[in-house]
């Protein structure tokens, strides 16, 4: 058998599902950390996050390298959760009377929520600050001007509140998304066991506390409750 036809028929598997989840979730989660640290730019100066902006616009090999990876990682991610479902749903057509919950968790029985959530706040994300298809709520979208468009877009509480609670399913999302990565590629020992989830939960509070921070951050300046802005609109 040729070494094609093994690598299709592993991908036909739900372990081969997993391991596509796994190997492009890694490219997910590495952009979601570094886009994280590009972010709070903001709490450096104006300056400091358009330059990152203008950095990014004026590199075009790297901004559309990154967009191919994302893009290929996302379909992939997205196609195999949803075959990984459709398999368990075939699996058994017919739900359980009861059910009673032993080796599962919270974050992973609701990872069917939690990752259209993700999916759709990804599709927002983008027609709101990188298209600017959603201007018409009522804050500026200026391509040049980033720090202008984060501070009038977190100003309306709406906006800052939808984004806040997107992130919060992010987290729980990318809790076990991480978790779950770790198992599927074999890096697990029973004496790491708790290491490496108190790891995963980590991450996730990082992450998603990074995001946060700049609509809840704006949010506070704009109620003259804390100064966290350098730069008044």
């Amino acid at each position: 058998m040729s070494t094609t036809a093994v690598a299709l028929g592993i991908t036909n598997t739900a372990i081969g599902k997993k391991v596509a989840m796994a190997l492009s979730g890694i490219v997910l989660v590495g952009f979601l950390f570094v886009h994280m640290l590009g972010n709070l730019r903001l709490f450096v100066s104006p300056k400091a996050l358009n330059d990152y902006a203008a950095f990014l616009r004026d590199t075009p090999a790297l901004l559309w390298l990154t967009r191919l990876a994302l893009v290929t990682s996302a379909v992939t991610h997205v196609t195999s959760a949803f075959l990984l479902w459709r398999m368990n749903r075939r699996a058994r057509p017919v739900p359980y009377a009861r059910t009673h919950y032993v080796a599962t968790s919270y974050a992973a029985r609701t990872m069917v929520v939690t990752g259209p959530i993700v999916l759709c706040y990804v599709v927002y994300h983008l027609a709101h600050f990188t298209f600017g298809f959603t201007r018409g709520l009522g804050y500026v979208h200026a391509p040049a001007d980033v720090y202008t468009n984060v501070v009038t877009s977190f100003r309306l509480w709406p906006v800052a509140v939808a984004y806040t609670v997107a992130n919060l399913g992010l987290g729980v999302h990318l809790y076990h998304g991480a978790w779950s990565l770790l198992q599927t590629l074999g890096i697990r020992h029973p004496r790491y066991h708790e290491l490496l989830r108190s790891l995963a939960v980590a991450f996730a509070l990082v992450v998603v506390t990074g995001f946060v921070a700049v609509p809840i951050g704006v949010m506070l300046d704009h109620f003259h409750l804390i100064d966290v802005l350098s730069q008044r609109i």
